[in-house]
């Protein structure tokens, strides 16, 4: 049996990062749409008997009418492939929510949250679907498969082996608990990274939703017998978030860094952001920077530079600026926070600035 097994499309997001620069939160929604329908398209030429999607297909805050209405036009055109959804925490099937007030195709069989089954002479598809936008217990841990005999898959959103009170949140469940249960597949979705080594796979988000998703993004492709899965990974995100690191030792003005910025270069299928590093000899402003940067594929730029004095050396000295540098980092020392402490940093450069 050939199986197509995609996840975390978050159709209609907004594209937060994106969308202060012109129009490419725009374009990253079109891209969305590309990427969708190159997993139809392939559904339509492997002669794929089933399509998992493991949650978070769209955004339940932002989603448009239409969009709904987009997606099950291309369900329509692939009747011979059974779409199986399995509802995550970024689209649950709520009273209002699209899954349950739209006449889906009839092709598309959408879980809910007591764990449903369909089933036919060789195959099993089990499923869960969120029914808040939280869930701590989907009962996965009582469920036994009937018949091992099968081809037993489970369709599920969720986080595996979650330590933390987040993690928590979204249907934490034990990888040890899953092996020991014996499906022959199961199709997560939740998390954005691919992770496809064993038979418990993650596809990862469609497409990048942003710099925390860096690398290819795509959907995988499976042919299952019983006791034999083969399992690939075939991207389809054609826009890829990258970062650069500069060094800023060596620049001595604005001007410079702004200029080192333009030199740089950035590929047209690229998003990218630009970590500054070192030990920077000026004040560095990243929202002023950004209003010089004449490259729209430059989205973001981060500063993790520190600055270029020695401050213990300035501690020792008899002078107004040890004076200010000595009571300064006195402060430093008693701040807890980060952003406290990027401020005090801050408040030292321009002082000692101001001392010249």
């Amino acid at each position: 049996m050939k199986f197509v097994h995609i996840a975390d499309m978050h159709f209609d997001s907004p594209f937060v990062n994106l969308a202060d620069k012109n129009i490419l939160g725009d374009l990253r929604r079109m891209q969305q749409r590309k990427a969708f329908k190159k997993v139809i398209e392939y559904c339509k030429e492997n002669e794929v008997e089933y399509l998992f999607i493991s949650g978070d297909l769209y955004e339940d805050k932002y989603v448009k009418l239409s969009t709904i209405e987009y997606i099950n036009q291309l369900f329509k055109e692939i009747p011979e492939v059974q779409v199986v959804i399995a509802p995550g925490n970024h689209d649950p099937y709520i009273k209002n929510s699209y899954y349950n007030k739209f006449d889906w195709n009839k092709n598309v069989k959408i879980f809910k949250s007591k764990i449903e089954k369909i089933e036919n002479r060789e195959i099993v598809i089990h499923g869960y679907g969120f029914d808040d936008f939280y869930c701590t217990n989907c009962g996965i841990e009582q469920y036994e498969i009937e018949d091992t005999n099968k081809i037993n898959i489970l369709v599920m959103h969720g986080t595996l082996d979650g330590a933390s009170i987040e993690e928590k949140q979204y249907n934490s469940i034990t990888r040890k608990m899953l092996e020991e249960k014996k499906f022959d597949y199961v199709a997560m979705g939740h998390i954005h990274k691919t992770e496809c080594n064993t038979n418990i796979a993650y596809p990862g988000s469609t497409i990048s939703l942003g710099f925390d998703e860096l690398g290819e993004h795509g959907m995988l492709v499976g042919e299952i017998e019983k006791n034999n899965l083969q399992l690939k990974f075939i991207p389809l995100d054609e826009e890829e978030f990258k970062e650069i690191e500069l060094e800023v030792n060596d620049i001595l003005s604005k001007e410079e860094l702004i200029e080192k910025i333009n030199q740089l270069e950035i590929k047209n299928n690229e998003y990218s952001k630009i970590i500054l590093k070192g030990n920077r000899n000026f004040e560095i402003n990243p929202y002023d920077i950004m209003r010089y940067v004449e490259n729209e594929r430059i989205i973001k730029i981060k500063n993790h530079t520190k600055i270029a004095y020695d401050l213990e050396k300035m501690v020792n000295e008899n002078t107004l600026k040890g004076l200010f540098v000595k009571e300064l980092l006195e402060k430093l020392k008693q701040e807890t926070t980060e952003e406290g402490k990027e401020i005090i940093e801050k408040a030292i450069e321009i002082g000692l600035d101001a001392l010249e």
